[in-house]
This record gives structure tokens, C-alpha cells and sequence, in this order.
């Protein structure tokens, strides 16, 4: 399937790119071309677009070939087009930049020493080449180029987002082992104390019992120093989904487990939602945290279900034994992360003589991260690059209209002053101005050859035309002199610049004829 979409891209892209080697030369803007010329000539595009993603430089260079035997000076509306689009796919496809390069001064190198050598009017067939290399060639393979590296750009930042992704994946791995297997080893050594405190138990199993309270608390304690390493400060923590355990039944299991834990609810209990989660995550965390570090006091969970959102709270005093350990701060942090990014409000510190953590969950959360997302400005980089691109954008549009809209007078002025050469030899001597003007097109030249046309007779008005409607090329002239009477009195054939104002003999009786 894609193989087809290719050949009829390919396809698409030779018929646009042979119209104008079949029109032009039929609306008379170039030198008519024999049709065995023609026929090489789109048998030459169409090679180049079946190789343009293979060898693009060969691609480029066969346009070039075409574009350089039509004229020398580059610049021709049958293969112009052509050229400019080989030139932006080189850009495109090519990964080194010499060869290129190399290419583009080769050509014209070839121009100038056709130029030299046809010797017709050569500064003018310069100027053109070097505006042709320029604006027909360079600025489009600067244009592939940028296309290029835009990609590889996209790639590489898309490869960066995967990479980052992944890590994240760790991290939310790492992050629900610290909320579910720390809190069971909090329990494993609640229920350790509660044991190591019975008055029942032997001495050798009380010391048991106190070696596993201990064992477990340095496992939490390790818990949290892998998360603290695993966690990057600005990671944005993934949706956890615990188990469908809804908090009354997480506290129950708390209490069961010997820990003084008080519930306290207002308003109905909702289905399991994203917002049910966070509380529970909530809940969990500070007794996982109650348990380790203030073992012994008494908790109150209390959690207020209102039509707007659901607030919990969960307060625990001092510590009634010892044995509490420090804590890294990464479930507060990831709680507080959790909460905030999904519009509401956390709030964690001492309270007392012990500590309270209190969330406030809206009822109809945002997506984790979207308001983060929203309103995050860009990058000062990303900025300045964008306002790079669009003056770039803006400079490259405004020169496109200026040299649209020079382009499009010069055409216009050009080829609408050309008077066909059978019309010119159906004129005679002594015709009358008025019936002249029939055959004669509605504008003149408006920069004439006077230096290479032979003196005019005395008291005439000479009025001057092309003989060829080609644009960018040097063409002969047709002179026309009227008397004061307004009858033709002499009509000539100026002849191209750089023939050393000679007209040829038989050239001069072909137009005549």
C-alpha cells in the first residue's frame, strides 16, 4: 500500500513537472523545440523523479543537464520549475552538503563558458544565471535542507519523550511499591510492638518480636531511600490504581493491625473514581507515616463528602512509644503532586504535638497535569525560535510577492509587445499607420535597441518590437518608421545584442519573406 502511494506520488509529481515543457513552447514564451526535443525532455523528468530518493544529486544534475542545453543562462519556463523543485529534494534527501556544492559551481561554471562562447549580449546572461543559481537553486536546496533537520529535530525530540516516558514508568512503579509495600511493612511493624508489649509473652519471644519490629522498620527505611533515588525532582507522577479498597475498609485494616485509629465520615460514600483514589492514597499514606514515626498515638481519619469535592484529614498525636524513624519527604511530596495536579489543595505539617495531612479533591477533577500543560509558557529557546521562523517566514513570503509581481509586469510588458513575424512581412512600404496598428500589438518596447539599429530616416517616428515572446533572453527587434504623413517608409531587423549590429543576409530575407 505504501509502495503505491509512492508511485502515484511519484507520478503526480512528473505529469505537474512536464506541463510546462509541452505549454510553454505551444504559447509561444520559448523557442519552439522540434517534438523528439520534447519527448527527451519529459523522458529525462521522469527518470529524474523515479531516482530522486535514491540519488538525488543524480536527479538534480539531469534537470541541470536539461535546463543548461535549453539555455544558458539557466533560466527557462519548461525545465525552471523542474530545477527548483531537484534542488529543494536534494536539500531534502542528500545527508552531506560538499557534493552538493560542488554541483551547484560545476553548473555554473558550464553557463559561463556557454555564455562566453554564443558571445550574446554575456553581461546580461550573468546577471540572469547568477539570479537563476541563486533564487532557482540555492534558496530552494536551503529550503530542502531546513526541511531535513526540521525532521531529524522531530525525531530526536519524539525519541527524547519516549526515553522520558519510560523513566517515568520506573518512577510510577517505584512510587506504588512505597505506597502499598510500606505501608504493609508499617503494619508488619505495628503489629510487631503490639506484640513485643504483651504481657503474656515469653522474654525470648518478646526480643523476637522486638528484632522484627526493627527488621521491618529499616526495610521501610530502605523503601524510601531506592524511591528517593529512583524519583527525579520534576517528575510528574503517572494515576496510580490500587486495589478496590475503599478507605472506611483500609482504616478498618489499619485498626485491625493494632494501630489506635478513629473514622469519622459526613456524606455518602461515592463510586470508585479518580477521586476515590486520591483520597485513598491520601489515607494511606499518612497512617503508613503515623505508624513509623509516632507509633503508639492515636489517629483520627476524617473525611467530609460534600456536592463540590471531598475534604479528608488525618491527625495523629505524639508518639507514645519509641522507636520512630526520620522520613524522606517522597510520599508527602508525591501526595502533594498527586492532589495539586488535579485542581485541589494539600496541606501537611505539625499540628500539636503530632501531625496533620489535609486534601481537598474536587468533585469533577482535571486530567492529571493538564492545567500544568495549559498554561506552561515556552521555553525562552523554543520562543526565539518561533519568532525566528516566522520573520523568516515573513521576509521570504514579501521577497516571493515582490518577484511574483516583477516577474508578472516583465512577463506582461514583454509579451505583449511582440509582433509575429508573418504579420511583419505582410507589411509593406507605404502602408497607412491606422491600418498598420490592426496587425500591430498594443504596446512597444519599452527600452528599444537603439545602438545596434541602423540610422533612421529624417523626419520619421520608428516604433520597435520583439520578434519572440522569450523571456530572459536576448530576441531580435522589429523597427517600424512612420513619416509625418503616417505611411510606412522603413522597416528593419534589429538584430541580438552581441552580433556586432550585423544582421545576417539570409536571415534579414527570412523575415522579410
Amino acid at each position: 500500500m505504501e509502495r503505491r502511494g509512492r508511485r502515484a506520488a511519484d507520478a503526480l509529481l512528473w505529469a505537474a513537472l512536464a506541463v510546462p515543457v509541452v505549454t510553454v513552447d505551444r504559447i509561444g514564451l520559448n523557442e519552439p523545440r522540434t517534438p523528439a526535443e520534447q519527448l527527451a525532455g519529459i523522458a529525462t523528468l521522469a527518470a529524474a523523479v523515479a531516482i530522486r530518493r535514491r540519488s538525488p544529486l543524480t536527479a538534480f544534475a539531469a534537470t541541470a543537464a536539461l535546463s543548461l542545453a535549453s539555455e544558458p543562462a539557466l533560466l527557462t519556463l519548461s525545465y525552471g520549475p523542474a530545477l527548483a523543485v531537484f534542488a529543494l529534494l536534494l536539500g531534502r534527501h542528500a545527508q552531506q552538503i560538499r557534493p552538493a556544492l560542488t554541483a551547484f559551481g560545476a553548473i555554473g561554471g558550464i553557463g559561463t563558458l556557454q555564455i562566453a562562447v554564443r558571445g550574446v549580449d554575456p553581461s546580461a546572461q550573468y546577471l540572469v544565471l547568477i539570479g537563476t543559481l541563486l533564487f532557482g537553486v540555492v534558496f530552494p536546496w536551503l529550503g530542502g535542507r531546513y526541511w531535513r533537520q526540521s525532521r531529524e529535530q522531530l525525531e530526536w525530540e519524539q525519541r527524547i519523550a519516549e526515553d522520558r516516558a519510560r523513566l517515568r514508568e520506573r518512577a510510577r512503579i517505584a512510587q506504588d511499591m512505597h505506597d502499598s509495600l510500606g505501608h504493609e511493612l508499617s503494619l508488619i511493624a505495628l503489629r510487631a510492638g503490639a506484640l513485643q508489649l504483651a504481657p503474656d509473652l515469653a522474654e525470648h519471644h518478646r526480643t523476637a518480636a522486638a528484632d522484627l519490629r526493627e527488621a521491618a522498620s529499616d526495610a521501610t527505611e530502605r523503601l524510601h531511600r531506592i524511591i528517593g533515588l529512583l524519583r527525579e525532582k520534576d517528575d510528574e507522577p503517572a494515576p496510580l490504581t490500587p486495589a478496590c479498597e475503599s478507605v472506611e475498609e483500609l482504616v478498618a485494616r489499619a485498626a485491625e493491625s493494632g494501630l489506635r485509629v478513629r473514622w469519622e465520615a459526613t456524606g455518602p460514600a461515592g463510586a470508585y473514581s479518580l477521586v476515590e483514589r486520591i483520597v485513598h492514597r491520601v489515607v494511606r499514606e499518612a497512617l503508613t507515616n503515623a505508624a513509623r514515626h509516632a507509633p503508639g498515638a492515636a489517629v483520627t481519619v476524617a473525611v467530609r463528602r460534600e456536592a463540590g469535592g471531598t475534604e479528608v484529614s488525618v491527625v495523629n498525636g505524639a508518639a507514645s512509644t519509641e522507636g520512630g524513624s526520620s522520613s524522606g519527604g517522597t510520599g508527602l511530596l508525591g501526595l502533594r503532586t498527586a492532589v495539586e495536579g488535579v485542581g485541589g489543595r494539600f496541606e501537611a505539617g505539625p499540628y500539636g504535638e503530632g501531625f496533620r495531612v489535609v486534601a481537598y479533591v474536587p468533585a469533577t477533577p482535571v486530567a492529571p497535569g493538564e492545567e500544568a500543560v495549559a498554561y506552561l509558557p515556552p521555553s525562552p529557546p523554543t520562543h526565539a525560535r518561533r519568532r525566528a521562523l516566522r520573520t523568516f517566514a515573513g521576509a521570504v513570503a514579501a521577497g516571493a510577492v515582490f518577484l511574483g509581481g516583477a516577474f508578472a509586469w516583465y512577463a506582461y510588458t514583454k509579451t505583449h509587445s511582440v509582433l509575429k513575424p508573418g504579420a511583419y512581412a505582410e507589411l509593406r512600404l507605404g502602408t497607412p499607420l491606422d491600418e498598420a496598428e490592426r496587425v500591430l500589438p498594443d504596446r512597444t518596447v519599452s527600452d528599444p535597441p537603439v545602438e545596434r539599429a541602423p540610422a533612421p530616416p529624417k523626419g520619421t517616428d520608428c516604433r520597435y518590437y520583439r520578434a519572440s515572446g522569450e523571456l530572459f533572453v536576448p530576441v531580435e527587434h522589429f523597427r517600424l518608421c512612420f513619416d509625418d504623413r503616417g505611411r510606412l517608409v522603413a522597416k528593419d531587423v534589429v538584430p541580438r545584442g552581441g552580433t556586432a549590429g550585423q544582421v545576417l543576409e539570409e536571415e534579414k530575407e527570412e523575415w522579410v519573406r
